[in-house]
């Protein structure tokens, strides 16, 4: 428990050092998908063509991150902006999508608004936002839902 509080006190002064950005309220409910709903489906197809891409701070997902999931960089920056982009680039726009932040509650992520305009903006169809209402630890790690550690599946250095 003493590691999980450190893991959202120090979320909580990533999040705040960072720009704002749209709020996330901007996405629209048809495009968000809950963790249970995430967990599940990911569990039911393995070897899945979702792509699971975290646009968050490169701390958060070394620490933990959903299994297979990509990071491309803190997507409030422009360089986070960028690796997204260049991810998604060779991709079908009818490819499934999802793209999750967590480092801090909902309304305050200055990343996860950022990341669903960019990709709504180069036409993917088949995007979902994970609706993390807190963080990642006490939404998705401290439910049970499984992780991986380190940077395995990273694809940027930076943030």
């Amino acid at each position: 428990m003493k590691a999980m509080a450190r893991w959202v006190l120090m979320a909580a002064g990533v999040a705040t050092a960072s720009a704002s950005a749209a709020p996330a309220s901007s996405i629209p409910p048809a495009a968000l998908i809950q963790p249970a709903e995430l967990a599940g489906a990911l569990q039911a197809a393995a070897g899945s063509k979702t792509v699971v891409l975290q646009v968050g701070f490169r701390t958060l997902y070394d620490q933990a991150h959903i299994p297979g999931a990509e990071y491309t960089g803190a997507a409030g920056e422009d360089e986070g902006l960028r690796g997204l982009r260049e991810r998604v680039a060779k991709l079908q726009r009818d490819t499934p999508i999802v793209i999750y932040c967590g480092c801090c509650p909902w309304t305050h992520c200055p990343n996860i608004a950022a990341a669903f305009a960019a990709l709504r903006e180069l036409k993917f169809t088949r995007l979902k936002v994970l609706h993390i209402p807190n963080n990642f630890g006490s939404d998705w790690v401290d439910k049970g839902y499984p992780i991986e550690k380190g940077r395995s599946g990273s694809l940027n250095s930076g943030s």
